[in-house]
């Protein structure tokens, strides 16, 4: 009797699931944050280099993408759609990943699509939650993203003493104007000289401007506000501004 109740006594506890260390994560638990990841970066690896199409190292950017993917995942899991935290992560990862190689035009060709998701034969499958799960994450990541371009654009502007206000009211009417005062913004970024101005005073070079392009001084002071904020855009890391311009803007 005694030596089974040592037994009982010494059996060692259940070894905590995934899905348990996030909860536990979540509630703010850093150390176990740092662990868990250490402990998963086999996997994040193995899921990175099956997007890449080649071995991974630690030092690659693309496994740095993996690594943050791994942690927004461990986040943003909700135990209560029932689905696993590592298919999750694996979808979490391989569309992260994705996303950088085709932003970095190193392979133009790859696009996110099921194959891609479940090219391995022991990557478990996608439910309807988990779909959900994941589509939810992406709409919620784009649109924080989104407000934050918004937020340090409109930082940016104040510091010319413009806001979205100014550019509402000040903007081209017509589409002519609007695309000839992109022209003249395109032409004040490829230029060092007038972009430097720029950046330097907070105002636009109207006189060395107006010798560059073929447009007035009068239709350049009419839509200064509109050419800087263009220029601004062009010249900055403005993810999301630079797509409501796409087809106007050869960038």
């Amino acid at each position: 009797m005694l030596n089974l109740l040592l037994l009982l006594l010494t059996k060692k506890k259940k070894k905590p699931s995934l899905e348990e260390l996030a909860e536990d994560i979540q509630q703010g638990d850093e150390q176990l944050l740092n662990t868990v990841i250490n402990d998963y970066k086999p996997f994040i690896k193995k899921t990175v280099s099956s997007v890449c199409k080649r071995y991974i190292y630690e030092s690659d950017d693309e496994f740095s993408i993996g690594l943050i993917a791994f942690h927004d995942a461990i986040f943003k899991y909700n135990n209560d759609r029932g689905s696993s935290i590592i298919s999750f992560a694996e979808v979490i990862i391989k569309r992260k990943v994705i996303d950088y190689i085709r932003k970095n035009g190193k392979f133009q060709d790859i696009s996110i699509d099921r194959s891609l998701i479940d090219d391995e034969e022991d990557s478990p499958s996608l439910t309807i939650e988990q779909v959900v799960s994941v589509e939810e994450y992406e709409k919620q990541e784009d649109s924080l993203k989104r407000r934050e371009e918004i937020v340090e654009f409109q930082t940016q502007l104040s510091n010319y003493n413009l806001s979205f206000i100014d550019l509402v009211e000040q903007s081209p009417k017509h589409e002519d104007a609007r695309l000839n005062a992109i022209e003249i913004a395109r032409t004040v970024v490829t230029s060092n000289d007038l972009m430097n101005y720029l950046m330097e005073k907070k105002r636009l070079p109207i006189k060395k401007l107006e010798k560059q392009v073929n447009v007035s001084r009068k239709t350049i002071e009419r839509n200064r506000k509109y050419i800087i904020a263009i220029s601004l855009i062009i010249a900055g890391d403005y993810v999301y501004l630079k797509d409501y311009l796409k087809g106007r803007l050869d960038i």
